[in-house]
């Protein structure tokens, strides 16, 4: 039987109810509308609530909410209750300001830094540890790595890939669609693939991560929290939790959050295999001092 405090444990592991919601908001019927608007604008007062009263009140049914909570990654509504109850006295935290055209700089700088920061207490909140445990041994068993990513997440891919090879992982970075698609092809049993992308809808992505998928690859992905065509293909969904505005689209927040991921998988991959690791490291430092003046 588990004790109290793994109980809180565990419903900690759960937050960022609202910014759950509206990443998957416009994927949801009728029904997970209704319930996903009302707990949206009645936070503080579902923090209070039954089920029952909450299945009334949206005219659905006790199955339904309970559902709709499991599809914002929570284990049922009791969960959903406790990290809005959290998340409302921590006010800072709850509420993302956009920009506005009267900002000033020093209003600007505030909010930039500020939404960049959630966006990485967010998203360590809503990566899945134990799929990051298997896009690890994913990747140590595979031959070779192939790192995809297109547009603003290119240079995430680059820097994913170059922080592989710094620790002795065979690994490529293909930024461009038509060198992916042949790469993707390519794949075998024998590879991993991880792809970036934050929507997790660019065609160019959703096909090379479909060949690769049908190569027989391992794939991995790291994509923001919601429904995406590229969950289809994906065998290891690693989420960020970044939230993109009117002002800032395809901003900071989503590459931090997504190269706070990464930095995790180096990090545990490094410590998987400490001494190829730190041999690896040592090595390459020395080849990277000759390069310095």
């Amino acid at each position: 039987m588990a004790s109290d405090r793994d109980k809180t444990a565990n419903s900690q592991d759960f937050a960022g109810v609202v910014d759950r919601i509206r990443a998957v908001r416009k994927d949801l019927a009728p029904t997970a509308s209704r319930i996903a608007d009302f707990i949206t604008l009645n936070a503080a007062e579902v923090v209070h609530m039954s089920v029952t009263e909450v299945a009334e009140r949206t005219e659905a049914s006790e199955g339904s909410v309970i559902g709709f909570c499991q599809t914002i990654g929570a284990r049922g509504f009791q969960q959903v209750k406790i990290s809005l109850a959290r998340e409302l006295v921590q006010p800072v935290q709850f509420i993302h300001e956009d920009l506005t055209l009267q900002d000033d700089t020093a209003s600007v700088i505030e909010k930039v830094f500020q939404s960049d920061m959630q966006a990485l207490r967010d998203t360590q909140k809503a990566l899945d540890v134990r799929a990051l445990s298997n896009a690890v041994e994913a990747i140590r068993k595979a031959k070779r790595v192939e790192v995809f990513g297109i547009g603003s997440a290119a240079t995430v891919a680059e820097d994913t890939n170059y922080r592989l090879l710094r620790i002795g992982i065979p690994s490529r970075a293909s930024v461009d669609s038509h060198i992916q698609a042949i790469t993707a092809a390519l794949a075998d049993q024998e590879t991993a693939v991880i792809t970036i992308s934050h929507s997790g809808a660019t065609v160019e992505t959703l096909t090379a991560m479909r060949l690769a998928k049908e190569a027989g690859a391992t794939t991995i992905a790291i994509t923001n929290f919601g429904k995406s065509p590229l969950l289809a293909y994906s065998d290891i969904v690693l989420n960020t939790l970044a939230r993109e505005t009117q002002f800032r689209a395809e901003a900071m927040t989503s590459r931090i959050a997504q190269l706070a991921i990464v930095d995790a998988l180096i990090a545990c991959l490094a410590l998987a295999d400490y001494e190829r690791s730190t041999k690896t490291i040592a090595k390459t430092f020395d080849v990277l001092s000759t390069k310095r003046v």
